[in-house]
């Protein structure tokens, strides 16, 4: 089923998609709003026609991506990776320093002493504790610090 970029205002992406959602037709199958692709909305549907009936009624919807013969389809490869969630625990390394940023040890900087990206967990030992004592916290509940910090 072909996918279609559906130009957005900027910010409004999860508005434009909701509402695109909403409209229960039969020709939309499917509508994302990834958070890392800005002022656009993915919509699968059987075919381009749809779009010229309801973008009016959407506000912040500023219409499709063209082609030479009408809305453009976009390959499934561009769309693909936006699908797979990436894991919290990705971009941090053994050693590094972070900071707690929820949890009871909120605020507290720590180093990392394992990961486990099956878990999507990460073991830190705290820096200011007088005995060393190894906390397991989720990978979202730590924030890697500046590199001069490291």
């Amino acid at each position: 089923m072909p996918i279609f970029s559906v130009k957005t205002t900027a910010r409004q992406e999860r508005t434009v998609a909701d509402m695109l959602a909403e409209k229960e037709m039969p020709e939309i199958q499917a509508v994302i709003a990834p958070d890392q692709l800005t002022s656009y909305v993915m919509v699968e549907a059987t075919d381009g026609s749809v779009f010229a009936r309801i973008l009016d009624e959407i506000p912040h919807a500023r219409g499709v991506i063209q082609g030479s013969e009408g809305p453009a389809e976009s390959p499934f490869s561009e769309v693909e990776h936006f699908l797979s969630p990436t894991p919290d625990v990705e971009g941090i390394a053994e050693g590094d320093i972070v900071e707690l940023i929820a949890g009871p040890f909120k605020g507290e900087k720590a180093r990392v002493q394992r990961i486990d990206e099956g878990k999507d967990q990460v073991t830190v030992e705290l820096y200011e504790a007088t005995v060393p004592i190894p906390v397991t916290v989720r990978g979202d509940q730590i924030r890697v610090l500046d590199s001069d910090e490291r």
